[in-house]
């Protein structure tokens, strides 16, 4: 095992950042993973005017004053993605590429994702479809593969792959891609299902094109959490949880737009504010 944390907290939106700061104010060990640019739904806000006390402040004001709060705090974010949650019984393993990481309570606060899954994504996950460049990249040289991908800071890991593959359909989900190499060609039509029944063979574009190829890889700022830990129940497609934030799963609970509507600010930092004290409760009992 590794060095055992009390709390794994996945996310650096306003959810996440108000869990850690909570955990930091009562002294615990823990992990904050996200991005060091915090959230990006929050940036791309003009004017946020329902969140007290900041009247009509923007969403690139609002990260700032965040990011100063964690400054302030001494909390420092693991920019690492976690593709894997597996409950240990008395801990939880997190992985991250090759990386494992422990602790004995997990806070998901992913947000929502960019894209809902596609036909067949979650449900050949593992069976050719893969959500990690760098564990399953391996298995694919010399082969055919899709990428889809959803952020320009993921294409380190699409040159990865492609470095890897005789041949790349890549699809981003971005403008201005920066993608390019001689193995690579870039898909006109988005794709809408993958093709297969007990391994991913190929994948359906929009325009009725099907390619056969040998593997397809989502590279994803965050993973579903229904994906990210099994038997994690979700109603539609949002984490199912009690007014403690607590998830069926012991030990896991989860705050934000992950839980569901309404999309607002103040309930994410609210439920961060709940999670947390959840945990700490869990950690308590556990003792």
């Amino acid at each position: 095992m590794n060095n055992l944390v009390d709390i794994a907290i996945i996310g650096s939106g306003p959810a996440g950042i108000s869990a850690a700061i909570n955990a930091k104010i009562r002294h615990k060990s823990f992990y904050l993973f996200g991005s060091s640019d915090l959230s990006d739904k929050v940036q791309r806000s003009e004017c946020i005017s329902n969140y007290p006390p900041f009247f009509d402040i923007s969403g690139k004001d609002l990260n700032e004053k965040l990011s100063e709060h964690l400054k302030k705090a001494k909390i420092s974010i693991t920019e690492k993605r976690i593709t894997g949650i597996y409950n240990m019984g008395s801990y939880f393993a997190l992985l991250s590429d090759q990386e494992e990481f422990d602790a004995k309570s997990v806070i998901i606060a992913t947000g929502v994702e960019a894209a809902r899954p596609i036909k067949g994504e979650r449900e050949l996950l593992g069976r050719g479809v893969s959500y990690c460049a760098t564990c399953d990249g391996n298995l694919y040289k010399g082969k055919t593969i899709a990428v889809i991908c959803d952020n320009p800071s993921m294409e380190e890991e699409a040159e990865y792959l492609a470095a890897l593959a005789e041949k790349v359909y890549y699809q981003p989900l971005f403008k201005e891609s920066k993608f390019n190499a001689e193995n690579v060609e870039i898909l006109s039509s988005p794709v809408t299902e993958i093709l297969g029944e007990r391994k991913a063979s190929g994948v359906r574009c929009r325009n009725g094109f099907e390619i056969e190829l040998d593997g397809v890889f989502f590279l994803k700022q965050s993973v579903s959490p229904a994906v990210l830990i099994q038997g994690l129940k979700t109603d539609d497609n949002c984490v199912a949880v009690d007014r403690n934030m607590a998830t069926n799963i012991k030990g896991c609970f989860a705050a934000g737009d992950c839980t569901g509507a309404p999309y607002q600010i103040a309930k994410a930092v609210g439920e961060g504010n709940i999670a947390a004290h959840s945990a700490f409760k869990y950690l308590s009992n556990q003792e």
